[in-house]
């Protein structure tokens, strides 16, 4: 009985513990928005392959030190092991980030598996498992080729082969180690909040506490200071402040492991080291908490319920109003829906505070004129908000659902289209000029203030039709396919390429503010071309048939995909 039971159980093992893991590893991305044919691994494919080219773009300038033969001096030693680590760090965090719904089992998973002869700790190591496996693929693709040819020049010797066998090792112990720091914070805080308090506050609670930590890991990347010195990393008064930047922490710790440890670097070390064994230890405990502890909750307490009111919003029974009411309900309700509009906003704050914080906007205006940061803000802000909900509303709230929307299409498409382009013009564009008139409200005339605002408000528009070219669909009512996303990577690519010209628009809005004749001639100019736009969006959508609810046309046999 014996020779037969080992095999057997280890065969059962290894099979649920591959389905689970596959399983658990996939649920980082939603795949209940997923079209018919949709492949999740297709799209992260898509992402690593984004890293992977940033890695081999990074290693460009590791030819040229190889070729002069010369070490470099300590700051620009430090400042690229700094870089390499700090980017590999919010890599981790914002993937541990983004994952957060699918940290630990849900009610779906429990009154799934609860039924099937499935042990709790198979359950247990491939949930582990498919925690870890997204934050490392993330890691691995962009340290692909840095990770081979930075370490040439971090060894010891330029090079040479013996400290090459030291320092290769040593920079991917501590590019792990940093990248499973965050992993592990971030893990230890969903935990202890999660088992600390009452089920449905945590859920309420859990998409703010999201977003807040990816705005601090994007404002800390890219806000953060720069110590890359000998003497600013040793100096008493950034003491405090090293105190509160990990990147650095890992700093000491490889060149610890490297043998390259200079003395203002060991107190890093040491604090690398002990926030690492406490952020493993609060993970483990969470973990712990959650599987014994947290899990009958899940099945015993309610989740987040609708909150019973006598009155409700009513925006009226136009098809403008009840998509708008549906697109602002949705926002409010869907934590993965606030989570991809709050990426978006966090980095638009991010690039704005740091254009704020360096000297990139030039000198102060001159007395009478508008400041060019302010400008420069507000058009980043419109812009980022309507392609935020451009990004957003394509993603279905409950893809099951949008039947009731296919039963229930009884006008024209057009008139749809008509439709979701006033809910972004009311959720997108109307909010933010109702944050920009308080801001502007307290420091400058009424002219500029109207004329800034109009310009504004027609330069929402015109993105709004931009946004509208294409999109033949419902608001939050049709799937999502892998392969879309090349539009967003674009988008980020051409914003970045675009800052300096942004500046200068903003330059040149400011001083057309100053008169009335440029004034007029401004907002005229932008007229003209969110008139021209929204012809042209229009007469497109006049010639739609049908509303999009599918990516990919349904197939007339459909298949069950037994085979993978």
């Amino acid at each position: 009985m014996t020779i037969y039971f080992v095999p057997n159980f280890w065969h059962r093992f290894i099979y649920q513990f591959r389905v689970l893991y596959r399983v658990f590893l996939l649920r980082v991305i939603d795949l209940e928005i997923l079209s018919a044919d949709g492949d999740p691994s297709r799209l992260m494919g898509q992402f690593a392959a984004v890293f992977g080219s940033i890695s081999f773009f990074s290693t460009f300038p590791v030819p040229y030190i190889l070729w002069g033969k010369k070490p470099l001096p300590a700051p620009a030693m430090y400042m690229f092991e700094h870089y390499l680590i700090e980017t590999t760090m919010t890599i981790a965090g914002l993937i541990a980030v983004l994952s957060w719904d699918s940290a630990f089992p849900d009610r779906r998973d429990m009154l799934v598996l609860g039924p099937l002869p499935v042990r709790a700790h198979t359950l247990f190591l491939s949930k582990l498992a498919a925690l870890f496996a997204a934050p490392a693929l993330g890691i691995i693709a962009f340290n692909f080729f840095a990770g081979a040819g930075w370490p040439m020049v971090f060894a010891v010797g330029l090079g040479s082969e013996i400290s090459l066998l030291r320092t290769l090792p040593a920079y991917w112990l501590t590019i792990f180690a940093a990248g499973a720091f965050f992993v592990l914070s971030v893990l230890a805080l969903q935990g202890l909040a999660a088992n600390l308090l009452p089920r449905q506050l945590f859920l309420h609670l859990s998409a703010f506490v999201q977003a807040t930590l990816l705005c601090l890991l994007l404002s800390a990347y890219f806000l953060g200071p720069s110590f890359n010195s000998p003497a600013a990393l040793g100096a008493p008064g950034n003491q405090r402040i090293l105190q509160w930047l990990p990147a650095y922490w890992f700093l000491g710790l490889f060149n610890q492991l490297n043998g390259s440890m200079r003395p203002e670097l060991v107190p890093l070390a040491h604090r690398a080291w002990l926030a690492l064994g406490i952020a493993a230890l609060g993970a483990l405990a969470a973990l712990l908490l959650s599987y014994f502890r947290m899990l009958p909750r899940i099945v015993e307490q309610p989740d987040i319920l609708p909150a019973t009111r006598s009155r409700s919003l009513n925006l009226g029974s136009s098809l403008a109003g009840v998509i708008t009411l549906f697109s602002l309900r949705t926002l409010l309700r869907s934590r993965q829906h606030r989570m991809v509009l709050s990426f978006y906003v966090g980095i638009g704050l991010t690039i704005i505070l740091g254009f704020i914080h360096t000297k990139f906007i030039g000198l102060a205006p001159s007395p009478g004129s508008v400041s060019t940061t302010l400008l420069l803000a507000s058009i980043l802000t419109v812009s980022l908000t309507v392609l935020a909900l451009r990004v957003v509303i394509a993603i279905p709230i409950t893809l099951r659902a949008n039947w009731i929307f296919r039963a229930t299409q009884l006008r024209p498409a057009h008139m749809y289209h008509r439709a979701v382009r006033i809910s972004l013009l009311l959720l997108g564009v109307a909010p933010v000029l109702l944050v920009l008139s308080t801001a502007f409200f307290t420091h400058y005339a009424t002219l500029q203030i109207a004329g800034h605002l109009a310009a504004m408000a027609l330069l929402g528009a015109l993105i709004v039709e931009l946004c509208l070219f294409t999109f033949r669909k419902i608001s939050f009512a049709c799937s999502y396919l892998p392969g879309k996303a090349n539009l967003h990577f674009v988008f980020w690519a051409a914003l970045l390429c675009s800052i300096y010209w942004l500046k200068q628009a903003a330059e040149f809005e400011g001083q057309l503010l100053t008169s009335a004749g440029g004034l007029l001639l401004m907002l005229l100019v932008l007229a003209a071309a969110a008139t021209a736009m929204h012809l042209i969006t229009r007469a497109r959508a006049q010639q739609t048939e049908e509303l999009i609810f599918e990516e990919d046309p349904l197939p007339e046999i459909v298949s069950l995909k037994l085979n993978s």
